[in-house]
């Protein structure tokens, strides 16, 4: 792919587009980029280049590897996003924050609250979709919304690097949606547990 430029564009673009994927797929994010910039197939910010050595890589590989296979089992994936509510978030907004490294006590600080809560949002709309779709009995649809999941994470990594423009006009798109959406997804969960008591 070469080096993209980074600009203000390309950079905002890493940064948010880091914090939505780790709000995801934390640990394939950071192979992901971390992988891409080893093979020179990416020119990555100086603040995330600690992702492309081989230690990191190795670690974040062997996570993917967990996350995979957790998250495409029923309930495991809810207990897996539980846990990683605490983690997902703090390491969206740093990855953002490293994107812009070099920039500024003042960028950083401001990407880092834009990842965050970019990851935030992700999150907690995955793991609503998630716990409404466990609620199946049948585990296809898990494992399809599970997929679905791997692929988006990875297209959104290809945009950042590719169409940085296209990816922010995308999270404008997700952030609107989400407002819309999260609300209804947790009032279909409520109806859901009230539902369970009853029965």
């Amino acid at each position: 792919m070469g080096s993209w430029p980074l600009d203000l564009t390309g950079l905002l673009a890493i940064a948010a587009g880091l914090g939505w994927a780790s709000g995801i797929r934390l640990y394939a994010t950071l192979f992901v980029v971390g992988l891409a910039g080893n093979l020179d197939w990416v020119s990555l910010p100086e603040g995330l280049r600690v992702l492309q050595h081989p230690w990191v890589l190795g670690a974040s590989g062997l996570m993917l590897l967990v996350e995979f296979l957790a998250d495409k089992v029923p309930w495991i994936d809810s207990l897996w996003d539980g846990v990683h509510s605490f983690i997902r978030i703090p390491a969206g907004a740093a990855l953002a924050a490293m994107a812009f490294g070099g920039q500024g006590v003042e960028w950083q600080t401001a990407m880092g609250i834009v990842g965050g809560g970019l990851a935030a949002g992700a999150h907690f709309a995955k793991a609503g979709t998630r716990a409404a779709v466990n609620a199946s009995p049948e585990p296809f649809s898990n494992l399809a919304v599970s997929f679905a999941e791997d692929s988006l994470v990875l297209f959104a990594l290809w945009l950042m690097f590719a169409h940085p423009w296209l990816l922010l006009v995308l999270l404008a798109a997700f952030l609107a949606l989400l407002v819309w959406l999260l609300p209804k997804v947790f009032r279909l969960l409520g109806r859901w547990r009230q539902a369970q008591r009853r029965a």
